[in-house]
């Protein structure tokens, strides 16, 4: 399966702790959505990643290819089903060729919080990771 990656599991070093039998795969954007920081996590203690819909903004990210068990690896990390939810949208390579894929959205509507420090800067590391900033 393809998976979208956005945010804190951009970050490659996270990606192969939570889920050793995954591949990166390419850079990818996901159009109409945005990116949000919303809830309240206890681990992070701030608001943590999600994704919004929101025409004609984009999220940049990567496409991972993950096995079963890391989908099921995936879930449990991102609390799915419950606080996170799986998505299947379609993104874009490089090239501009869509890609479908899966992703997680946060469930139910939550308040914008800002993220942590520490959250922020494993977020950062990812992008640098794929060379978006």
């Amino acid at each position: 399966m393809y998976y979208f990656a956005y945010a804190s599991n951009l970050n490659r070093k996270q990606m192969r702790e939570r889920c050793p039998d995954s591949k990166p795969m390419f850079f990818a954007t996901l159009p109409n959505y945005k990116l949000v920081f919303a809830g309240w996590s206890r681990q992070w203690r701030g608001g943590t990643a999600t994704i919004k819909l929101f025409k004609g903004e984009i999220i940049r990210g990567a496409i991972y290819e993950v096995s079963e068990r890391d989908v099921r690896r995936l879930d449990k990390q991102e609390g799915c089903p419950g606080n996170y939810g799986r998505l299947k949208v379609t993104v874009f390579d490089e090239d501009g060729s869509p890609v479908e894929a899966e992703t997680y959205i946060k469930s139910g509507q939550l308040e914008e919080a800002p993220p942590a420090r520490e959250y922020l800067a494993i977020i950062q590391q990812g992008y640098r990771d794929w060379r978006i900033i």
